[in-house]
C-alpha cells in the first residue's frame, strides 16, 4: 500500500529554502512513530534535507543521477508502484512537492499535518487533491506556538487499484 506522509499549511505549503516551513514536535514524534519499521521513499532534495539517515526504516531514494552509499537508489517510479500498490506493505511517501505529485493517484491513505497558519515565502507545496475522494479521520488536535493543526489520515473512497 502507498502512503503520503505530510504537514501542510494553509495554502498547501510544506517545503522553503530546502527544509520544512513548521517543526513541530509532536508532528516530528507522529511522524517517526508512524514510520518507524516501514519503508520511505524520498526524492534526493528530501534525502539531502535529512540530518542523516532514519532509524529502523528502510530508505529508498528515486534519483535518476545521484548515487549514495548505502541507500537503495531507484530511477523509476513505478518500481515502487509495481512492487507496493497493491501489497498489505504500507511504503510511505515522505516527499518531496515532485513525489507527492507522481504518486498521489496510486496512495489509498494519507497521514496529513494541517497546520492553521501560511508560509508567504514557501518554495515546496503538497498538491491540491479532492477532498470529496477521501474518508477524513482526524487522529490529533494540538496547538504549537499558538498556532494550531490536526493530524488526518485520510483513506481513499472506492480505492479501486
Amino acid at each position: 500500500m502507498i502512503t503520503l506522509i505530510a504537514s501542510i499549511g494553509k495554502n498547501n505549503e510544506i517545503g522553503k529554502n530546502g527544509d520544512l516551513v513548521w517543526h513541530i514536535k509532536e508532528d516530528m514524534k507522529f511522524f517517526k512513530n508512524t514510520t518507524i519499521n516501514h519503508i520511505v521513499v524520498m526524492g534526493f532534495n528530501t534525502y539531502k534535507s535529512l540530518p542523516g539517515p532514519l532509524k529502523n526504516r528502510e530508505m529508498i531514494v528515486l534519483s535518476k543521477n545521484n548515487n549514495i552509499d548505502g541507500i537503495k537508489i531507484i530511477r523509476d517510479y513505478k518500481e515502487i508502484v509495481d512492487k507496493y500498490e497493491d501489497s498489505e506493505i504500507e511504503v510511505f511517501i515522505i516527499g518531496g512537492a515532485t513525489l507527492y505529485e507522481i504518486y498521489m493517484e496510486y496512495a489509498k491513505r494519507m497521514y496529513l499535518t494541517e497546520i492553521d497558519d501560511t508560509c508567504k515565502d514557501a518554495d515546496v507545496f503538497f498538491p491540491s487533491f479532492n477532498r470529496n475522494e477521501w474518508n477524513d479521520e482526524i487522529l490529533q488536535e494540538n496547538e504549537h506556538n499558538k498556532i494550531k493543526y490536526k493530524i488526518h489520515k485520510y483513506e481513499r473512497k472506492n480505492y479501486l487499484k
